[in-house]
């Protein structure tokens, strides 16, 4: 994955990121809460060589041996010698190894001073110990130098007693929440990738690309209210949903038609149900009747009709009443808007709905519609669940139009889809990418104006009595 891959995760997934982050520092502070504190206290035990010699030769001598020296003398700090009898003293309820761990002894490089510290849940009693092993190191050394001497050769003598300490060495609150908020975020970036690599979804162009190579036509931003204003070109024109559309129709009427499509006869289907291509295709169908164009808008989804609902008119005859003789065409057009659009409503549901659509009588109608129309457009079912788009597509002169509904399939069935219709040899017009998420700034000048300048339209193409901001001014 590239960069721009990676930011567009972390804009995807940044409530995930955020909330494990956040997860990771209260767990570091439940942890810093709950941990025992420990204070750390320190001594220090000086050495200095004891000589009868007073020449500068001596002194360099007996401080070359101390140094020598000193680093053994620190490993005494831990043995039993020394720790043994303070466990005595204190009547310490652990074992010489158990307080061997709470105990470091350091000598500096150079220098003849060991440093001895004690860690321990009390205060106090971390002063305590760290004094009385510093006591003791002082005659254990004496004992081990004397060499069968009346008095030992080394001295050894507390320069620096220890103090009952007033804050705990650990935990260390900050340097904990701060490891918790770098491995909290680490692992909500590491969430967010991972889910990423593991979804198999279709979210925009760079993931059909990997299946097609087909044109993507354009692209239409979610609307979360788009069940209840389906007619986003009429309702709010200028925003950009309805921009969208209106660029839609201009990249649509370049499409190249070629040997095999001789006319402008699209069908508008998806992989499966709830893609959005229902509202696409009245809403492109609209923006094609603005443009100038003679437009057909028919309702092939013979099992599930939304077009007559969408559109505000009687969808009670239509399609399938004129296929089986029961209907003239020109009985069952319904004209909508200022007069370039009409409406072929599906009708009543059939039982055959396939067989219907497949029919000699369809095929006379696709030749006639054809040659009568600029464009028209077809809503059909979705490809997967039934066969009918796929005939459908096999009949138009201008392709299908695939709705692909981002976040709503899978590439595998994106591709089983676009199988179905090079079984039939049914033409691809080209893609439209719906239900893309809503980016910060989508909106800018198109929101601004877009519910003032045009609220006088009604849903069924009309204008309301209220005229709108710019119609008042006398502008349009």
């Amino acid at each position: 994955m590239e960069l721009r891959d990676y930011i567009q995760i972390i804009r995807r997934s940044w409530i995930v990121i955020v909330a494990v982050t956040l997860l990771g520092v209260v767990a570091a502070g439940v942890v810093s809460l709950v941990t025992t504190p420990i204070y750390s206290a320190s001594t220090s035990v000086f050495f200095a060589i004891q000589t009868g010699g007073s020449t500068a030769g001596d002194l360099n001598s007996g401080v070359t041996y101390v140094q020598n020296q000193v680093k053994s003398f620190s490993q005494l700090a831990t043995t039993d010698r020394v720790l043994q009898p303070v466990i005595n003293d204190l009547k310490l309820p652990e074992t010489t190894g158990q307080l061997a761990s709470r105990v470091s002894a350091t000598a500096p490089l150079d220098t003849v001073i060991i440093q001895i510290s004690v860690d321990d849940p009390s205060a106090a009693q971390a002063a305590t110990l760290a004094n009385a092993i510093g006591q003791r190191l002082t005659e254990v050394v004496g004992e081990l130098t004397q060499n069968g001497q009346t008095t030992s050769p080394v001295k050894a003598s507390i320069v620096q007693t220890a103090k009952e300490p007033t804050s705990a060495t650990s935990p260390n609150i900050r340097l904990n929440l701060a490891l918790g908020l770098l491995v909290g975020l680490a692992l909500g970036v590491g969430i967010a990738v991972l889910r990423r690599v593991l979804d198999v979804r279709v979210h925009g162009s760079r993931d059909v690309a990997e299946i097609t190579d087909a044109s993507i036509l354009g692209g239409i931003i979610f609307d979360n209210e788009a069940s209840e204003r389906p007619l986003v070109v009429q309702v709010s024109p200028l925003s950009p949903r309805a921009e969208a559309f209106r660029q839609l129709r201009t990249n649509l009427q370049f499409v190249e038609v070629d040997e095999k499509a001789t006319g402008r006869t699209f069908v508008v289907t998806s992989s499966v149900p709830s893609e959005g291509k229902s509202t696409t295709a009245v809403n492109l169908a609209i923006t094609l009747a603005e443009a100038g164009s003679k437009v057909l808008l028919i309702d092939g989804d013979l099992r599930r009709p939304k077009v007559a609902e969408y559109m505000g008119i009687e969808g009670a005859v239509g399609l399938t009443d004129h296929l089986i003789g029961q209907a003239e065409l020109e009985d069952v057009l319904q004209p909508w808007g200022a007069g370039n659009l009409e409406i072929l409503p599906a009708g009543q549901v059939p039982p055959n709905p396939s067989e219907l659509l497949g029919s000699k009588a369809m095929i006379a109608l696709m030749k006639k519609l054809d040659k009568a129309y600029d464009i028209v457009i077809i809503d059909a079912p979705p490809l997967l669940p039934v066969t009918d788009a796929a005939i459908l597509a096999k009949l138009v002169s201008g392709g299908a139009i695939m709705v692909v509904g981002s976040g709503k399939i899978t590439k595998h069935q994106l591709e089983a889809a676009l199988t179905s219709l090079q079984n039939v040899d049914g033409r691809l017009a080209g893609l439209i990418m719906n239900l893309l998420p809503v980016k910060s700034g989508a909106y800018g000048y198109y929101g601004y104006y877009g519910y003032y300048a045009y609220a006088g339209y009604t849903q069924n193409g009309g204008r309301s009595k209220k005229p709108g901001l710019l119609a008042r001014l006398g502008r349009r």
